[in-house]
């Protein structure tokens, strides 16, 4: 049986030694009054929520499962996931990072990032189902209209009422231009929706008393592909002027996947008959409202590969102190067993170093990210607000693609920790590997991510977006370029600093005269552009460490953290090497392959 314990302390100097995040916030005139205490406080409390109330329902909701009553198209989730959503919602967990107007908290991006990535490490499959009204919350607040916002908003901010993206139909998944649903106006002004989608999280339950679809849609006269698509807001229950629930609307579950994992979400097939809906924001201009919550889920798929990287890291961990196997190659480490715990085996430890890497590594950037949107909200200079919107968009294919290709290596790694043991379910590793591996693929797959990296937010602008980060880097290698215990850290990615400009105009050459360049190299280039920013997050972590061993602290955590920085550059961080050899070799190796692939 898995165990978890929440990553306070890690959580903790990312945010208040690395980042000085309540530094940052006190320039935000919404923020300003947050300290460090309070947000230390309620991370405890959300730390025990997670392992206390949602954690001990991940394996039975994984064996249970989801049921759909046909005759009723209500579904019934696994036992205790109702009674759990009911304490998450009596807790006021749901409106932790919501505009008071609308009764949250309003506590800064940077806690609600934390507590879900403790959600996520305790169950993901139940964690989706509040998860994704946030996106459908900051939609309606960016684009919704005054009666939606006035409608809508208080209940999603409660959690009284959960929300969902409908956008995949069954003909067509990232390419929403050749969606096909429905959308004809009414004379009330509401629109009537006629079509099918598939794939929608959470998109039926009965733990909450109504649930918001955020639905893609056509209207009669729309021009064809993506410049002809519109967004709706389609309750399940239709809410009258009161805002009481009146009649149910045409839209309903006429079925649930079957999957490989999260099998404890309803992941559903929405059938739209005449549903009624009304419009959020311009006419054919949905995609760009839609956006707001794709970004939204992209930076919340890579905190659920985080939550799962750090899982199975603690529980490889513990086994590996647990088990013996063998000897130790450089002799015997505990003589009063029959053989040595097989944390002595250098490769069982770099299973376990790869693992705690990639989780902190992925956690400082998460952590950074949420820190950019509150300034991108909330900062009252104009410039600040505009270049913080720009790096996160910046690095958000990166938080989605890279943190959940990680998470993969790293549930595997930890899964094999185990050896035998790791393969049988009642361990539950091999839980963690089979619900990660939606990560990758949905909120748009990572080639999708590392194509919008490369061709939108790198070369789109000619690498301005990519400059700018690299300001960031730049000033950090000038701070410490002669500081001798730090060039172990800044010399790699100031070297990759310097090797990344060259690869990206490279590729941009290339690309100009053959696109299928950019395809080819994508995926490699978001590899090494994500090294680039962990090793510059790793840098800034070993500094630190590195101040407070100097300054006499003996907490062994910053011993840690240089171990762990060490372990990084060391092991994992040249991976860029052959990543930007791979990616040179262009187009050719793929596309002459019409023999092979006959």
């Amino acid at each position: 049986m898995p165990a978890y314990t929440p990553p306070l302390r890690d959580m903790q100097f990312v945010m208040h030694e690395v980042l000085k995040v309540t530094e940052e916030l006190k320039v935000l005139p919404k923020h300003a009054d947050v300290d460090a205490e309070t947000i230390n406080a309620v991370l405890e409390e959300g730390g025990k929520f997670a392992a206390e109330v949602t954690f001990p329902l991940n394996i039975n909701g994984d064996e249970e499962g989801c049921v759909l009553d046909k005759s009723t198209h209500e579904v019934k989730t696994p036992k205790g996931f109702k009674e759990a959503y009911a304490k998450y919602v009596e807790g006021g967990w749901a409106a932790l990072s919501c505009d008071p107007q609308y009764g949250g908290q309003g506590l800064p991006f940077v806690v609600n990032q934390c507590f879900y990535e403790m959600l996520n490490s305790a169950n993901q499959a139940w964690t989706m189902y509040p998860g994704l009204s946030h996106g459908a919350y900051e939609a309606l607040v960016a684009h919704g209209t005054d009666e939606q916002k006035k409608t809508y908003l208080p209940k999603l901010t409660s959690g009284e009422w959960t929300g969902t993206m409908c956008l995949t139909e069954p003909h067509c998944g990232t390419d929403l231009g050749l969606l096909r649903t429905k959308a004809e106006p009414q004379a009330d002004g509401t629109y009537k929706l006629t079509g099918n989608k598939i794939f929608i999280s959470a998109g039926e339950h009965d733990m909450a008393a109504n649930i918001i679809h955020l639905v893609l849609g056509r209207l009669p006269d729309a021009p064809k592909g993506s410049k002809g698509i519109s967004l709706f807001v389609v309750p399940k229950f239709n809410v009258k002027a009161d805002g009481s629930l009146g009649s149910r609307n045409g839209i309903y579950c006429g079925g649930l996947e079957h999957k490989m994992g999260i099998h404890g979400n309803a992941t559903a097939q929405i059938v739209l008959e005449g549903a009624s809906g009304t419009l959020v924001g311009e006419p054919n201009k949905g995609l760009a409202a839609m956006f707001v919550m794709m970004n939204a889920a992209r930076l919340g798929v890579g905190n659920q590969s985080l939550g799962l990287t750090e899982v199975a890291f603690q529980n490889a961990l513990a086994y590996a102190k647990d088990r013996i196997q063998m000897r130790s190659l450089s002799g015997v480490k505990a003589k009063d067993k029959e053989a040595d715990p097989i944390i002595f085996h250098p490769d069982v430890r770099k299973m376990l170093m790869t693992a705690k890497a990639y989780a902190e590594g992925g956690r400082a950037l998460a952590i950074y990210c949420t820190l950019l949107l509150d300034k991108e909200h909330h900062h009252p200079d104009e410039k600040v607000r505009k270049d913080s919107g720009e790096i996160v968009a910046l690095l958000t294919p990166i938080v989605k693609a890279f943190i959940t290709d990680n998470g993969h290596i790293s549930t595997n790694a930890c899964m094999q920790v185990f050896g035998g043991h790791g393969f049988i379910k009642e361990w539950g590793m091999e839980q963690f590997v089979r619900d990660n591996r939606i990560n990758m693929i949905y909120e748009g797959t990572n080639t999708v991510q590392s194509l919008d990296l490369l061709g939108r937010k790198v070369l789109g602008n000619n690498g301005a977006t990519l400059k700018k980060f690299g300001k960031l880097v730049a000033k950090l290698v000038e701070e410490e370029g002669v500081n001798e215990k730090m060039s172990e850290f800044i010399t790699p990615i100031a070297v990759l600093g310097e090797q990344l400009t060259k690869f990206t105009t490279e590729i941009g050459f290339k690309g100009f005269q053959n696109p299928d360049e950019v395809g080819a190299a994508a995926v490699d280039y978001l590899r090494v552009a994500g090294h680039f920013v962990f090793g510059y997050f790793f840098a800034l972590m070993a500094r630190v460490a590195l101040a407070e061993i100097a300054a006499g602290n003996t907490d062994p955590f910053y011993q840690a953290k240089l171990q762990t920085a060490r372990f990084y550059f060391a092991k994992l961080f040249p991976e860029t090497a052959t990543l930007m050899r791979t990616a040179r070799t262009g187009s050719a190796p793929l596309m002459n392959t019409d023999a092979a692939l006959a």
